[in-house]
């Protein structure tokens, strides 16, 4: 069951790779992400899988993945072939 949409707010990379901030639709307690939050940015919804978030202005794009219950936020960046999974955090500059 998908967690999230893609909204309307979008930012084009340097490159021309456009990112969609997303939103909540179903809570998700593990994380206390509520339905309704806004979180980053990601290029698909192949980017951001299971009960994984991304928060704030980090952004997840490429065939980069954020699965299970893993989290990025801050100003981090995810991309090219990463995988970011378990219970792992991503964070900062």
């Amino acid at each position: 069951m998908k967690k999230y949409k893609l909204t309307n707010e979008t930012i084009t990379l340097l490159n021309g790779v456009v990112l969609h901030r997303i939103e909540c639709i179903v809570p998700i307690p593990a994380l206390s992400v509520n339905v309704g939050d806004k979180g980053g940015f990601i290029e698909s919804e192949n980017n951001l899988i299971g009960n994984a978030w991304v928060y704030g202005n980090a952004e997840v794009y490429g065939n980069a993945k954020v699965c299970g219950n893993a989290e990025v936020y801050g100003n981090a960046w995810v991309y090219g072939d990463a995988e970011v999974y378990g219970n792992a955090e991503v964070c900062g500059n």
